[in-house]
């Protein structure tokens, strides 16, 4: 399904309505430009599952008319997906520095690398794409090199504001564009996609400056090893902490890969300085003074195989976190990742650590990225759109966005709250949405993408929840009776020594069920199979008030 020749169409594939994912799109006569393409990690429901990408039917069935993806900044829920999208469609990737970095570590992984056009951009860069004229604006986020996005068409601009804050004291010295969105908003926006994760978050965000100074404190005040967690993407913080080691002369030690990868890819292209032999290597650890160590490891959102799991368990070789030792955990949950740090924080107690963990005023080791209400009106007053679309949150968040537009002079009937799919078609200046294009979630398990449906992870679920009864009968092919079994093997469902009664009558009633089949000549296995199901199951209900999963096997000689 295409547009109208003379329509612009806005869309998102992923990242409203949900916190992840982002993917959006642009479309206008034979051209399409992709924002973002990203991931999110599952839900304890998706049994299995590694990661969720979106959905890329729309964009296959009109991947001849796909001229780029263009990417507004390097954390996961905006790059995550780019392998996964890339073995599909081989589109060039336009991104800034440090984000080209982080996907040419994704690419070399997935032995991509070689077949992938990367174009490098900043936010001086113009591109044209038919009749789409791109340029770029600098924003303050949680990782360096952040754009947000301007699309000059002929029926009016678009701006997609990518992740954001105002952050006036940047401990990078990247300053946002404010001028630059004052003059873009003086020209006139026609519609406006602002993210909202802090939507419901009143006043402004702390600058990222403040956290140094209390890493730095913690720092001084440690009396043995400091183990700090935060995201390995966040180089800022990451500065911070190489800055705290420096000053109270400690030797600094990374652990877990992504954290390793990335402070190469930042120290390679010059966004983090450490100083010449304060790296040192995690066997190293044990042989220096504890006060002369500091430990920077990934884990800070409670993953059961990063680092700092792994610490808290006394699981990770040559390093122990000993009595005394201060763990600080520099960022706060993701909302459902609460429990899992939980776990951790419990562990690192358990083991006689100091832990400092909390965000915002509490410890003050950790600010968010992202504009609190003040600085969204901020950004819709410096845009002045006409249309607003909010994008990059749950629904509550996107309808609070929506008041605080209204709150600045955006006209109600003038903003749209989408779900993906969704699609905002503009015609004469004038925006409607009326109608949807396949979009949802496609499930990366292992090596398989997009081959995991409901189906599986249903049967996932009972697996967790009820275990299996697998029954082995074996049937003679010519006198057509049973000749073995029934056999009955529990896994998850009783201990079999605990349960032999329960397991006689399964056998006795499948002999009967098969029996009584017979008779009536039917020799169908579907039909036995069902049959042995169905009785089987009534009766294992009854009588535990469980649904194993049933597997019967039906073997002829």
């Amino acid at each position: 399904m295409s547009t109208a020749n003379n329509t612009l169409s806005i869309f998102a594939l992923g990242g409203v309505n949900e916190i992840g994912k982002n993917m959006y799109a642009l479309e206008y006569l034979n051209d399409i430009l992709i924002i973002d393409c990203g991931s999110k990690f599952p839900d304890e429901s998706l049994l299995g599952i590694d990661l969720i990408i979106p959905d890329f039917s729309y964009l296959q069935e009109n991947q001849e008319r796909i001229r780029a993806l263009i990417v507004t900044h390097g954390h996961e829920d905006h790059i995550g997906g780019i392998p996964y999208f890339l073995k599909t469609l081989n589109v060039p990737i336009y991104a800034t520095r440090f984000t080209l970095g982080l996907i040419e570590l994704k690419l070399k992984e997935h032995r991509l690398l070689g077949e992938t056009r990367l174009e490098l951009i900043n936010s001086e860069s113009r591109l044209k794409f038919g009749e789409i004229e791109v340029s770029f604006f600098k924003v303050n986020h949680s990782i360096p090199d952040c754009l947000g996005i301007v699309f000059d068409t002929p029926e009016g601009r678009v701006v997609h504001t990518g992740d954001f804050k105002f952050d006036l004291t940047p401990v990078n010295q990247q300053y946002a564009d404010i001028h630059k969105m004052a003059e873009i908003g003086r020209q006139g926006v026609l519609v406006l996609l602002s993210e909202s994760t802090n939507a419901e978050r009143p006043g402004s965000t702390t600058s990222e400056r403040v956290v140094g100074t209390h890493i730095e404190e913690a720092f001084a005040k440690a009396e043995r090893k400091v183990i700090i967690s935060t995201f390995a993407s966040n180089v800022n913080r990451v500065q911070q902490v190489i800055d705290a080691a420096r000053k109270t002369n400690r030797k600094l030690a990374l652990l877990g890969r992504s954290m390793v990868n990335v402070v190469e890819v930042a120290r390679e292209r010059g966004y983090v300085d450490i100083p010449e032999g304060m790296l040192i290597d995690q066997s190293q650890i044990n042989h220096l003074a504890p006060e002369k160590v500091a430990i920077l490891c990934t884990g800070s959102q409670g993953e059961p195989m990063a680092a700092l799991a792994r610490l808290s368990s006394n699981n990770f070789r040559d390093v122990s976190i000993l009595p005394d030792d201060t763990v600080i955990l520099a960022a706060s949950p993701i909302p459902g990742n609460e429990r899992g740090v939980s776990k951790i924080i419990d562990n690192l107690f358990q083991l006689g650590a100091h832990v400092i963990y909390g965000s915002g005023s509490t410890t003050g080791m950790h600010v968010s990225g992202h504009a609190n209400q003040e600085e969204l009106k901020l950004m819709l007053t410096l845009m002045k759109p006409t249309y607003f679309v909010p994008i990059h949150g749950e629904f509550r968040m996107l309808h609070q966005h929506r008041l605080l537009a209204e709150s600045v002079g955006v006209e109600r009937e003038n903003t749209f709250i989408i779900t993906n799919g969704d699609v905002v078609d503009v015609q004469n200046s004038v925006a409607r949405q009326t109608r949807r294009i396949q979009a949802g979630n496609t499930f990366v398990d292992g090596v398989g993408v997009g081959d995991i449906g409901s189906i599986v992870l249903r049967d996932r679920k009972q697996l967790s929840e009820d275990g299996m009864l697998v029954i082995v009968i074996t049937l003679s092919k010519s006198e057509r009776k049973i000749i073995s079994g029934p056999d009955t093997i529990s896994r998850g469902f009783v201990y079999a020594r605990d349960s032999e009664e329960l397991l006689n009558e399964v056998n006795r009633l499948v002999k009967s069920t098969v029996n009584d089949l017979l008779d009536d000549n039917v020799q169908q296995w579907n039909v036995m199979k069902q049959s042995i199901k169905k009785s089987i199951g009534q009766y294992l209900f009854s009588q535990t008030k469980r649904k194993p999963m049933i597997l019967p096997i039906i073997i002829e000689v």
